[in-house]
């Protein structure tokens, strides 16, 4: 049996998903990601390539032009794409602030956003790397921060576990066991240590304040506070960034980045908490605004519903 430990769903603030098939074939896959001797190396490569470059000032890697071009092809071969008022985007380094609806997320803001000043993008490591196609288009384009943590389907599992499903204890053993956490005092001082690095080089990044995939268009998850430490202690601005019917894909199917303007901040290398929650706020109702107030799916025929809803997991 699984040790007592504090409960994961306690530190989840939203519901956790219903404990079906689907929900647990994707703990096991998650475990499988976790295993995967090939992703592992990819995502080290990736962090240690962004450590190399706190030190030599520059990373391996191709141009925003291309990259963008690349994806861009991708991704405007598979849906229509709409960027609102890119004009408040800064000519400078800056932090985007996006919310998170589906894995495509960040292959869409790669796709859409200036090539320049170049942005690096934190994303989940197990959904960048979970795949072949993937692994070798990010091999390619660079400029991803990969993120470790436990998975919404993970978190399930270990509770009905921990709540007498025996036929799920071995399951929920082997997340415990394989699935790192992304927690640990020396993968978030790491992690800090790129971030500080990209800044100082007078770069961008772009994440997910969220934390988590969102369950609906229009409604935004309560932010962590990541995002708004970052922007404080460099004194970027922050760019909220709304996307719009990324939820449930199908083919050509309409999709919008809408950008907000830019929360401009002072420079605080120790921001006290008051000071964060507030910029938290601020973030949280110009981003909530970004989005529309009654969304409405698409009624037309819905093409390659499933497959495009699957391809970017």
């Amino acid at each position: 049996m699984l040790q007592s430990k504090p409960s994961q769903a306690s530190e989840y603030q939203q519901p956790l998903p219903e404990l079906t098939e689907a929900t647990i074939k994707r703990a096991g896959e998650g475990v499988a990601y976790a295993r995967c001797a090939k992703s592992n190396k990819m995502i080290e490569q990736a962090l240690s390539s962004q450590e190399n470059a706190i030190f030599t000032g520059r990373e391996n890697r191709i141009s925003g032009k291309i990259r963008r071009a690349v994806l861009r092809g991708l991704i405007h071969t598979l849906f229509k794409v709409k960027v609102e008022n890119p004009e408040r985007i800064p000519n400078t380094p800056v932090l985007f602030a996006a919310n998170h609806l589906n894995h495509i997320d960040p292959f869409l803001l790669l796709s859409e956003l200036p090539a320049k000043p170049y942005f690096h993008i934190l994303g989940d490591a197990r959904t960048l790397y979970n795949s072949v196609w993937k692994r070798l288009l990010l091999h390619f384009a660079k400029g991803v921060i990969p993120l470790d943590r436990l998975w919404k389907e993970e978190i399930a599992v270990i509770e009905a576990a921990k709540n007498g499903r025996e036929d799920l204890v071995a399951l929920a053993a082997d997340i415990e066991k394989y699935v790192p956490k992304g927690n640990s005092i020396e993968s978030m001082r790491r992690l800090d240590r790129i971030v500080c690095g990209i800044f100082a080089r007078n770069e961008s990044i772009m994440l997910f304040p969220e934390g988590k995939l969102g369950a609906v268009e229009s409604q935004l998850l309560p932010l962590k506070r990541g995002a708004v430490i970052y922007a404080l202690r460099s004194g970027v601005p922050i760019v909220p960034i709304a996307l719009i019917g990324t939820k449930d894909l199908f083919f050509r199917k309409q999709l919008t980045v809408r950008i907000g303007e830019p929360i401009i901040l002072p420079q605080c290398t120790r921001p006290k908490s008051q000071q964060i929650q507030t910029v938290i706020d601020e973030l949280q109702y110009n981003m909530q605004n970004l989005l529309p107030k009654n969304y409405q799916e698409p009624s037309c025929a819905k093409l390659f519903r499933n497959f495009l809803n699957h391809l970017f997991w």
